[in-house]
């Protein structure tokens, strides 16, 4: 019975002792929160610990689903318990001084544990704290392009984490004056945005038009970079994008080199690219992969093919409704016959289709891969022949739409894509209003538009108005490589020649070994 009591005795003491160790500190000694929301997160985690040989303790305030737990727990946590330590300054000496911060100041508390920090508090230190980095990077791996796909040229894109987006640039441009700003935006999402230029190319005032209206931002979350860009445009009611978006990190580094100013931001797999003009959003960085006569060729296809898919269902409805004298007699007759059954106008006829093609595309676009591709194939082949066979539109009309369809996918870039898949619209409106003349009025509208629009103060539609011929050579056609010795002028770069005037491409006639 006396050995039962002892026993029970040396337990109680253990169990006190382990209370004691696993208490937590007080009020004063552990680190203020403004409130105590933070506490009620299910992964929000606050331990106290023992350290061996000084027997203070220390505590650790920490997301846990937002750092690598093995991290904290295989590499810093058995150094804290087993080696001395009197002070946060003995940190350093435990952990590598990289990974540490010590501060002061407790209103850094909530941000920094926000982004993936370890906060650690001492016994005896209470007015400092320590953070320890060990944020987890879960982030999806490099992949190959799937918006601006290139068969010749590298095959890496953007991912979603900005620290990957970086490397890919740093690695193309291994140099001291490439230069990364950060700010943070977002009241609630605190993101990651950075902004990137070349000192000494970069012209002072596009970099400080950025930063400037970056400030300005005003907005709760900011989850793509597509939110930064229709935050900062010149003009934020045109339907025109004013920033240049790639996945490409080539491209950038390109960019980069020519003067502009790219913006990234940790969550999207794009970066923003200013300031840009009208003719780079019909050119893309396989151009300079190919031959310069190829490539320009290329460029002048992708011109018209845009052209011909805005004009040429809204020319149909003005020449049948208004010009029938401008339709050649042959091909008269076969309109005629075409819509002899058609009990529809050209604009409802043509409205009808058009509606029928965007309604494929967005199916297309929101159903799976696989089952996206067969809707659009099979779609487009049973409802054009139905319509055509149920005499609600005639086959010419539908062979017109399937080709301005057709011509609107030769767009590099998806968003001015969007851009020429609405403005079709209006020039049929203007088209069956007035024909002829209601399509140059709405020329007109669309070109006064663009004049006066501007790519973060620059002009948008430069070089051809105002006219700048010196960049003629790398706009609506691309010259050879010994050709583009000077930077765009658009940008007003401070070093304006981008190698060394004494070119031997083409002016040099190269001869073999034996010369």
């Amino acid at each position: 019975m006396n050995l039962w009591k002892k026993w029970e005795k040396k337990l109680d003491e253990h169990k006190k002792k382990d209370e004691k160790l696993k208490q937590p500190p007080s009020d004063e000694q552990r680190v203020q929160q403004e409130d105590g929301l933070l506490f009620e997160s299910s992964d929000f985690k606050q331990t106290t610990f023992v350290n061996g040989p000084t027997g203070k303790w220390f505590q650790f305030q920490f997301l846990e689903s937002l750092v690598d737990n093995q991290t904290v727990g295989e590499l810093v946590l058995p150094k804290l318990l087993s080696q001395p330590l009197e002070s946060l300054d003995d940190l350093i000496k435990l952990v590598p001084d990289t990974d540490v911060l010590l501060t002061t100041k407790q209103e850094e508390l909530e941000e920094r544990i926000f982004q993936g920090y370890v906060a650690m508090t001492l016994k005896g230190d209470p007015d400092r704290i320590a953070f320890l980095k060990a944020a987890q990077l879960i982030a999806r791996k490099i992949a190959p392009p799937e918006v601006e796909f290139s068969v010749i040229g590298p095959k890496e894109a953007f991912s979603e984490a900005i620290e990957y987006n970086i490397h890919l640039i740093r690695r193309r441009l291994p140099t001291k004056k490439l230069v990364i700003k950060e700010k943070t935006l977002g009241s609630l999402s605190k993101s990651r945005t950075c902004i990137l230029y070349i000192d000494g190319i970069a012209n002072e005032e596009n970099v400080n038009t950025v930063m400037q209206r970056l400030e300005d931002v005003r907005f709760d979350t900011i989850p793509d970079s597509s939110f930064v860009e229709q935050l900062i445009s010149d003009n934020k009611n045109s339907p025109f994008p004013q920033l240049l978006d790639t996945e490409r990190p080539d491209r950038v580094a390109s960019t980069l080199s020519e003067g502009k100013v790219v913006i990234l931001v940790n969550g999207s797999p794009h970066a923003l690219i200013g300031p840009t003009t009208f003719t780079e959003f019909f050119s893309t960085f396989e151009d300079y992969f190919l031959n310069w006569i190829i490539s320009s060729f290329f460029r002048i296809v992708r011109l018209f093919a845009v052209a011909f898919s805005v004009l040429v269902t809204p020319i149909y409805v003005a020449a049948l409704t208004y010009h029938y004298e401008m339709i050649p007699r042959d091909l008269l007759s076969t309109l005629v016959s075409s819509r002899q059954e058609i009990p529809l106008p050209p604009i409802l006829e043509a409205i009808f289709l058009e509606m029928a093609i965007e309604l494929l595309r967005e199916a297309g676009a929101r159903l799976p891969t696989k089952v996206g591709q067969t809707i659009g194939i099979v779609g487009g082949i049973v409802i054009g022949t139905a319509s055509v066979e149920a005499g609600l539109t005639s086959n010419v009309l539908l062979i017109i739409v399937a080709l301005a369809a057709l011509a609107s996918f030769t767009t590099p870039v998806y968003k001015i894509g969007n851009t020429i898949r609405l403005i079709r619209f209006p020039f049929l409106l203007f088209a069956q209003f007035w024909g002829l003349l209601g399509i140059v009025f709405c020329f007109c509208f669309f070109m006064a538009h663009l004049l006066r629009l501007t790519s973060l103060g620059r002009p948008f539609l430069e070089p051809i108005y105002p006219p700048r011929f010196t960049d003629l050579k790398d706009s609506i056609i691309r010259l050879p490589f010994d050709k583009l010795r000077m930077r765009p002028s658009n940008l007003r770069p401070p070093s304006k020649d981008r190698f060394s005037g004494k070119s031997t491409s083409s002016s040099k006639k190269y001869k073999d070994i034996d010369e």
